[in-house]
């Protein structure tokens, strides 16, 4: 069987279906097969896995995930790829196909029914575009899922990997490290792609925590607080905490909780590390459990 994923063969196949790339749905097919291998080694894929893959397109990486795993279920939204999908990948008897929105499947019974219990791989070349909604999503919800290893735009895995103080430094990074540890597996150029997309990418994996990263007493007032941190990134920390409608202390409240901390009472959100918000969040827990 030939490898997909190059610029001959996906040209091929394009021309054979007479299929058109739909910017909604921010197609661009990898056509190099060094970055194919190097996202599947570091998804660390063996005959025991079932792998849930997002967005194959033509199938790809597919191919390259097939040929390792137990089981692929592949997640598609371009109705028009699933016969193409069946036929480039028709030698392979452990792939499914799902003609359906990530967004919109139950992921949580999808796992269930297709790993009978067991935990999956999550790997996929995401729609850039709803990169956010897709990580997130599947790691707020405390799926069964060991890892996820996808293909982003480059500035989204550097946000996800990034640290504190830095400008790439966010919520996001706070929201995937409280989940799991991001490792950027490799940087993509626009060149291995077809078409070829106007910015560079990025293959980043993250390993689910099996235990919680940080110790919050409670975590929908860590994530408040994390949240209204970086509402007003050129504000003092204290002044966003004050501005933000989740809190009801006075600026002169807030800095004495700063500094009962050690913290500067002119610090910057950007400057606290996911084990700072955790502090500061078990304080103001705290104060109002008391």
């Amino acid at each position: 069987m030939d490898i997909i994923g190059t610029a001959k063969k996906t040209k091929e196949i394009i021309g054979k279906y007479d299929f058109y790339f739909r910017k909604k749905f921010g197609q661009n097919f990898l056509i190099d097969p060094h970055v194919l291998g190097k996202i599947v080694n570091a998804a660390d894929i063996n005959e025991d896995d079932v792998v849930i893959e997002i967005g194959p397109g033509i199938g790809s990486l597919t191919q390259y995930i097939a040929k390792r795993a137990k089981k692929v279920i592949c997640i598609e939204i371009d109705r028009d790829l699933i016969p193409i999908l069946k036929e480039t990948l028709g030698e392979f008897d452990n792939i499914e196909f799902i003609n359906e929105d990530v967004l919109k499947v139950d992921m949580e019974a999808l796992i269930k029914e297709k790993a009978e219990g067991g935990k999956v791989k999550v790997m996929g070349n995401l729609p850039y575009y709803i990169t956010t909604p897709i990580v997130m999503g599947l790691l707020e919800k405390n799926l069964p899922i060991t890892s996820i290893t996808v293909m982003v735009q480059k500035e989204v895995a550097e946000r996800m990997r990034s640290k504190s103080g830095v400008k790439s430094y966010g919520s996001l990074t706070v929201a995937v490290k409280y989940h799991a540890e991001p490792y950027l597996v490799a940087n993509v150029p626009p060149n291995c792609f077809m078409p070829r997309p106007n910015v560079d990418s990025a293959v980043i994996r993250l390993t689910v925590n099996e235990n919680k990263a940080i110790e919050a007493k409670d975590t929908d007032l860590f994530f408040k607080v994390v949240k209204a941190a970086f509402a007003l990134r050129r504000k003092t920390l204290v002044n966003c905490l004050h501005n933000s409608e989740l809190f009801n202390y006075s600026k002169e409240e807030l800095i004495k909780i700063l500094t009962d901390l050690g913290f500067d009472e002119r610090i910057r959100g950007e400057k606290l590390d996911i084990n700072d918000f955790a502090r500061l969040s078990n304080y103001i827990w705290g104060l109002e459990n008391e």
